[in-house]
């Protein structure tokens, strides 16, 4: 019976024991919460602040994007730098092709900043590819965009252009506007 009650007493210690270190863990939770809770309001302050700088570095790429491919387009001299057709394209049509690009990948930024729809950029592509020269200009920087990485949104939606260029070359009805079929965001 001694035993029994030393076993008892020992139980109830233990017990006692592990109600306290319950009761000390839930008071140490409980007043590291609102430090829990200001460390992660902060984080999320600090992750809106990055995204917003990425969106101005990106803004910003394309503003001097445009600001060389405009002295190219103005000035035959820079535009042989950007040549990347091994001379086969003339100066006049190779300013042409600068604008087309410049066109191409303002939308394409529009789209990553999330100014345009996978949808709306789809129309983007179906109007321009009505214009022979900018067709010319796909056509032509095909091999460049053969250089992008598979999986990049960019070659994404290259690909997508090329399948709706392929879809109204075939096409015999004179109604552009409505081939192809939008992609699903």
């Amino acid at each position: 019976m001694a035993t029994r009650k030393a076993r008892l007493r020992r139980l109830r210690a233990v017990a006692s024991v592990g109600a306290g270190l319950v009761a000390g863990a839930a008071v140490a939770l409980a007043a590291q919460r609102p430090a829990l809770h200001s460390l992660r309001t902060r984080i999320e302050r600090l992750e809106d602040t990055a995204q917003t700088q990425r969106q101005t570095n990106f803004a910003h790429q394309q503003r001097l994007h445009w600001e060389l491919l405009s002295k190219a387009m103005d000035d035959p001299d820079l535009a042989e730098v950007l040549d990347a057709y091994n001379g086969t394209v003339p100066p006049r049509k190779q300013r042409q092709f600068l604008f087309a690009n410049a066109l191409y990948t303002n939308a394409l930024c529009y789209y990553r900043m999330g100014n345009m729809t996978r949808e709306e950029f789809f129309g983007f592509a179906r109007s321009m590819l009505q214009n022979p020269v900018f067709r010319e200009y796909w056509h032509a920087s095909h091999p460049h965009r053969a250089t992008l990485i598979d999986a990049s949104e960019e070659a994404k939606l290259g690909r997508m252009v090329d399948d709706l260029l392929v879809q109204l070359e075939e096409t015999d009805i004179d109604e552009w506007w409505v081939v192809g079929e939008p992609p699903q965001e």
